[in-house]
């Protein structure tokens, strides 16, 4: 198998699991913060297993350029909730 069809079938699972999985609990979790919540131990946890993935998988998403948008906005969309997580924390500490 080639490295571009083994590129393909693995970007294939990837984007599935985006689709179905990771993006809805990270929206969630975004609704959560937005509200003014702080992050449970379960949306931590989470949001870390998401941020090690995209440092696994950044080489693959570097040699297809095709994703790099979608890529860069999940990370964005990470980076937001940690913030908003962080504005949170402070607020609620006197």
């Amino acid at each position: 198998m080639n490295k571009i069809t083994k590129d393909e079938g693995v970007i294939e699972a990837l984007i599935e699991r985006f689709e179905n999985q990771r993006l809805p609990r990270t929206l969630e979790i975004k609704k959560h913060v937005d509200a003014g919540k702080p992050l449970s131990d379960m949306d931590l946890s989470f949001l870390e297993e998401v941020n090690r993935d995209a440092i696994t998988i950044k080489p693959l998403v570097e040699r297809h350029p095709e994703w790099q948008a979608l890529y860069a906005k999940a990370v964005h969309l990470h980076e937001e909730i940690v913030q908003k997580a962080l504005e949170n924390e402070k607020a609620r500490k006197p």
